[in-house]
């Protein structure tokens, strides 16, 4: 197939200056369905990315673990429910663990009206709703998503246009947009429209990233102008992730160096800034 790339040109056209007459909640709510007693810091990774990506608020419900831990490192996270523009879950849990209680609160937010980025142990339920939805699996979560709806596996050895070719199957076949995470990042929605966004640094292949991703993908469905068409809005967050790897790594010298998921997400507000100076 063979689609284009995503751009700082495109990322800037999505991105918005706040203005005097915002505030907290004109400038986007994003809520977060994350984490768990065993893997607590994924939600705290995700909260971070999306403090760090511009938006007004961020509320987080979650376990009494994951929830200290966020408050600890985000005073400012509202960890209560209310008015959201758009969800992250999953990230941080696992589907074979989930409790009923679990079960029914993601099922809600699903069937809401917000669009909802669904990552990792919620991907089994990303069939399941009628919410604008974007899923955010790597190769092996899109594989097993595809074999539960009846789709043949792409394959670990798939080549780019193999995955581009998967990914739209995916969104077309679950009336979702397909953000599937790789060294090239293919996103791709029900509606056929599709793009490429390229691997900035290998340093990125690190533990928490991809929560980190999330996170990012969220505040700017919550903050944007327009969240109708998702598939600018996760390649957008999908740049920025990118961007953020290679900003954090190239701190460190020409060729780069070992970052954490912690300081890709301290990278995002320089790359956003960098993005709406037009540099």
């Amino acid at each position: 197939m063979g689609a284009a790339d995503w751009t700082a040109d495109d990322v800037r056209r999505i991105l918005r200056l706040p203005t005097r007459s915002d505030d907290k909640y004109s400038r986007g709510v994003v809520g977060l369905r994350t984490g768990s007693q065993a893997y607590p810091g994924a939600a705290v990774l995700g909260v971070e990315a999306a403090w760090r990506t511009g938006v007004g608020m961020v509320r987080y419900l979650g376990p009494e673990v994951p929830t200290s831990l966020v408050l600890a490192r985000r005073p400012e996270t509202v960890a209560a429910a209310g008015r959201v523009q758009a969800w992250v879950i999953g990230s941080g849990t696992d589907a074979a663990h989930r409790t009923p209680e679990d079960d029914t609160a993601l099922r809600r937010v699903l069937v809401a009206a917000e669009p909802v980025v669904v990552d990792a142990g919620a991907l089994d339920l990303a069939p399941v709703g009628s919410a604008p939805r974007i899923i955010t699996p790597h190769g092996r979560e899109h594989d097993r998503l595809r074999a539960q709806t009846g789709l043949p596996p792409a394959g670990a050895d798939a080549d780019d246009d193999a995955r581009e070719a998967a990914a739209v199957e995916t969104a077309a076949h679950l009336g979702v947009t397909v953000l599937l995470k790789g060294a090239t990042t293919i996103v791709a929605t029900p509606g056929g429209w599709f793009r490429r966004i390229g691997v900035a640094t290998p340093w990125l292949a690190t533990a928490g990233t991809g929560d980190v991703l999330a996170g990012i993908v969220g505040a700017v469905v919550a903050g944007a102008a327009d969240a109708d068409d998702l598939g600018p809005l996760g390649a957008t967050g999908a740049w920025l992730h990118a961007e953020a790897g290679a900003a954090a790594a190239g701190a460190l010298g020409a060729r780069g160096g070992p970052i954490t998921a912690m300081e890709v997400a301290a990278a995002v507000p320089r790359v956003v800034a960098g993005v709406l100076a037009g540099g």
